[in-house]
């Protein structure tokens, strides 16, 4: 799909795509709030869907936008939101081995650190330079249900962004870069006492949004708000206010390997 308009009106704007429809253009309109969206071509000349967006904009009000949602119905429904209905164990079941292996593994971890003993948990699982496998094993490391639930939601949430929009092996280029890279530099900054998936969290969203904004004309993997969001979130675990342990710098690079990928991976389209 191709992003050809922004409009601060979503009921008008349906009118539009739905008049467009019968002209032989099918359009979708994408929102986070409700009322503003983005105008996508799914099906379509993009010449002549830009010429019809023009005459809109010129009358938004006029009849035939009007009469053209009466006539599809979808005065039921006015657009479609980002969000996808829950289905939790479906969607779950349709994810990629690798999203479910580090979320599975994770999540083992942390209960055997929980009931077991953490303390050689641990041990086995920390970074240590002289034992290269354990460059990786500390993104499944967790120290509080918070912890947990945090970073996995990103990880199923951006993981399967990537997965579907680019493919498997950018998923799993952003795990093993983003991870090691991440580890070795909070390691080298601070020491080996952390763990978590955080670091590669961020790296999938600087994949994501360095791919977007390569890659203009796709549908952006991930919106500005929560890019936005994660960037205050990290630039305020350097200045210790929450007053709680934070791998600042996996996070930090995390980020920018994340992007460095984003900046190179070939796009699809």
């Amino acid at each position: 799909m191709k992003l050809i308009a922004h409009y601060p009106d979503a009921r008008l704007a349906q009118g539009a795509v739905d008049y467009m429809k019968a002209q032989g253009i099918h359009c979708v309109l994408k929102s986070v709030d409700g009322r503003h969206v983005e105008v996508w071509l799914k099906q379509g000349n993009v010449e002549r869907a830009s010429t019809l967006w023009a005459e809109f904009e010129h009358q938004p009000h006029a009849q035939k936008y009007q009469a053209a949602s009466w006539q599809t119905g979808s005065t039921q429904k006015l657009f479609s939101y980002s969000g996808q209905n829950l289905n939790l164990i479906r969607r779950f079941s349709q994810l990629n081995w690798l999203l479910q292996a580090v979320f599975a593994s994770s999540i083992c971890i942390f209960a055997s650190m929980v009931f077991g003993h953490a303390e050689s948990v641990f041990g086995y699982l920390k970074f240590q330079l002289e034992r290269p496998w354990t460059w990786l094993t500390p993104t499944l490391l967790h120290f509080s249900a918070i912890h947990l639930i945090f970073n996995l939601s990103w990880w199923l949430f951006l993981g399967e962004k990537i997965s579907q929009k680019v493919g498997f092996n950018a998923v799993l280029s952003v795990y093993l870069f983003s991870g090691i890279s991440s580890n070795l530099m909070q390691f080298w900054f601070v020491d080996a006492n952390f763990g978590g998936l955080s670091g590669v969290v961020y790296g999938l969203l600087g994949f994501c949004w360095l791919y977007s904004h390569k890659n203009s004309l796709i549908e952006p993997l991930v919106s500005k708000p929560i890019v936005g969001f994660m960037l205050i979130w990290m630039i305020f675990g350097f200045t210790d206010m929450f007053f709680i342990s934070m791998a600042n710098w996996a996070h930090l690079f995390g980020l920018l390997s994340g992007m460095l990928l984003g900046l190179l991976w070939k796009s699809r389209v």
